[in-house]
């Protein structure tokens, strides 16, 4: 770049710049196994041996006692890479809540020596990628992360985003940073591990990306979900692949990555979500919350925006055949009220909130009607009584 003169009388000086990227992501079979190769070639080769430090989370541990001897012995073997240590870390929300667990990530990494040009690896669902995310973003103000999710909801959508946070004064994602991951591991084996539940509950987040960007994802889900919930893996998988694919996309591609405009469209049914996490005191799995919250808003989009009823029908249709909630009863005026609010703060500035006129066909909207958000709840409360009886 040429030199840039600026007059010495100019007292306001303005100059935009651009900052690359690179976002990897890698699907594999078995990355601690014949896929390894994959894992390792994310390894800068600039240095003879890198520090690495391996974070995995509790309930991975003990459902797949055997992992944790299958990546050591990678690790051992790899000349390119140097194992500081290995760390087991409580999953869920729970890691996200105590200020403590996160502390201990921090001086665990401060005792490795770790710098810039280490490695933190992170094999877990999407709250330990998270919080151990969430630290390694602000130790020397960045340390290479490479994500390995271990739930359908991770792979399908946070597994590649670029927030990291952790829950603060009884907010979630309170205190957080965005950084782009240094790689993220997409492997098909982790899977197996999941109950039923979680297997579910992840693709809550491929329903909300397919209404927001595909009429042919959404679709494809309609006729793939009661598969899907019965674990059928070449469906899941292709699912997890078209939503992931979006999410990436939508990150690189969409010119707003940092969220540092109003809109936020792949919040779309995370604003009562992320409300009924806290008042149920995280007993709902989040991506169940967001099957709750997506329902409302697709409810509440056709009440005030036009949606059609069948694309209303065949949205509650998938999350039924899926096996995840579309109504809980702490669903109620607190969660319009205080939910909002706190949306708002979140984003700064005034409320904005996506709705849909159609599927692929998003709008922003800065105001609700809370008359007619209270009825889209009435409706879902009826229609699960009817479920019920």
């Amino acid at each position: 770049m040429g030199r840039i003169d600026i007059p010495t009388t100019n007292r306001s000086i303005t100059i935009d710049f651009q900052v690359p990227f690179r976002h990897q992501l890698r699907l594999t079979d078995d990355c601690f196994g014949s896929d390894w190769p994959i894992v390792e070639s994310l390894i800068d080769s600039e240095q003879l041996e890198s520090r690495v430090q391996v974070w995995v989370d509790r309930g991975v541990v003990d459902a797949a006692p055997l992992l944790m001897a299958r990546l050591e012995s990678c690790l051992d073997r790899s000349a390119k890479v140097k194992l500081m240590s290995l760390h087991e870390v409580v999953g869920g929300e729970q890691v996200k809540t105590s200020s403590d667990r996160v502390d201990k990530i921090f001086a665990a990494m401060n005792r490795d020596e770790l710098d810039r040009r280490s490695y933190v690896m992170v094999i877990g669902g999407g709250a330990v990628l998270d919080a151990v995310g969430y630290a390694a973003a602000i130790a020397h103000r960045g340390i290479r992360l490479i994500r390995f999710p271990t739930t359908t909801l991770a792979q399908a959508d946070s597994g590649v985003g670029v927030k990291n946070a952790v829950n603060a004064f009884g907010k979630k994602n309170w205190k957080g940073t965005f950084a782009v991951p240094w790689a993220v591991v997409n492997d098909s084996s982790l899977l197996q591990y999941l109950s039923d539940r979680d297997f579910r509950s992840g693709f809550s987040e491929a329903l909300k990306v397919s209404l927001l960007k595909s009429p042919t994802a959404f679709d494809e889900l309609f006729h793939s979900a009661a598969n899907i919930a019965s674990r059928d893996m070449d469906k899941a998988l292709s699912t997890i692949n078209a939503s992931v694919m979006m999410h990436l996309q939508h990150i690189t591609q969409g010119g707003d990555p940092f969220e540092s405009s109003e809109s936020r469209p792949l919040d779309f049914g995370h604003w009562s979500a992320h409300k009924l996490e806290s008042l149920c005191n995280y007993e709902l799995r989040h991506g169940e919350a967001v099957a709750i919250g997506v329902a409302l808003d697709v409810v509440y989009s056709s009440l005030v925006h036009g949606l059609s009823s069948m694309v209303v029908d065949r949205a509650l249709g998938i999350l039924d055949r899926l096996g995840l909630p579309t109504y809980h009863e702490l669903l109620e005026e607190r969660v319009l009220f205080e939910g909002l609010e706190e949306f708002r703060q979140h984003l700064g500035g005034r409320l904005t909130l996506t709705m849909l006129e159609d599927v692929g066909r998003m709008i922003q909207v800065h105001e609700i009607d809370y008359a007619k958000m209270k009825q889209a709840i009435q409706f879902l409360g009826e229609r699960y009584e009817r479920a019920t009886k």
